[in-house]
């Protein structure tokens, strides 16, 4: 599979996070990131709006949710 710099769909997305940067999707870590992401004054999250945009940092937010969903 060849990565896309910003991943654009829920795949390339899960890829990226479990392969390309080794980390597991656990129930802990997603329950982390989700209220990291829904915390507008978050550091990273300022920063991950400020790179990439409020309707990215809802998409990135919605995989998570779908990663909960599978997880679950």
């Amino acid at each position: 599979m060849s990565s896309a710099a910003i991943p654009s769909n829920y795949q390339e997305w899960k890829h990226c996070i479990t392969v390309e940067c080794g980390l597991e999707l656990t129930p802990d870590y997603i329950s982390q990131r989700i209220e990291a992401l829904q915390t507008p004054n978050d550091h990273y999250t300022k920063q991950f709006t400020r790179l990439y945009g409020e309707q990215y940092l809802a998409q990135v937010l919605a995989w998570f949710k779908q990663a909960r969903a599978e997880v679950a």
